[in-house]
């Protein structure tokens, strides 16, 4: 597990280690698609045995994947052949992600559309990644209730407080 976890997009350059982007793309659409198909099996399709299950499973994860695949190949490929590492390889790379789900959809309208989403995603996060800010910021969340720790609503300090504050 812990090799897994070395492998991460931006380890490497544009258009260089094509294996370690493979599986850090690839990594979180397996485990999207597992978290998207179980919940499809328990609640909306509920397949009846194991092999109905675990094919359903798989006919959900195997197109993530291969969207992930087709991003990461699409990018990679537009880098290398247009000699620039911009937000346009990044388009590229989610368009052809909704060509696979348009594929997978047997509907080439929702595949359009998913890939001008995606690729406008893919362009937004690439800008975000040249001018140094976040495309999903790390939330830092804070225990307790929202206020409780911004104030003291008791009537005394503690007797250490005040002890400390002599």
């Amino acid at each position: 597990m812990s090799m897994l976890k070395s492998f991460q997009y931006y380890n490497h350059p544009e258009g260089q280690d094509i294996f370690g982007k493979m599986v850090a793309t690839n990594k979180y659409a397996a485990v999207t698609g597992l978290f998207y198909s179980v919940a499809d099996v328990l609640m909306y399709s509920k397949p009846k045995g194991y092999l109905p299950t675990l094919g359903r499973i798989a006919y959900i994860i195997g197109p993530m994947m291969g969207m992930a695949s087709a991003f990461t190949l699409t990018t990679y490929a537009s880098t290398n052949i247009r000699g620039k590492d911009d937000k346009f390889n990044y388009f590229l790379g989610g368009f052809a992600a909704g060509g696979v789900y348009g594929a997978w959809q047997k509907n080439h309208v929702s595949g359009l559309v998913v890939g001008l989403f995606l690729g406008i995603a893919g362009g937004v996060k690439k800008l975000s990644k040249q001018e140094g800010w976040e495309f999903f910021p790390n939330v830092v969340h804070r225990s307790g209730n929202l206020f409780i720790e911004e104030h003291d609503f008791t009537l005394m300090k503690d007797p250490k407080d005040r002890v400390a504050a002599k």
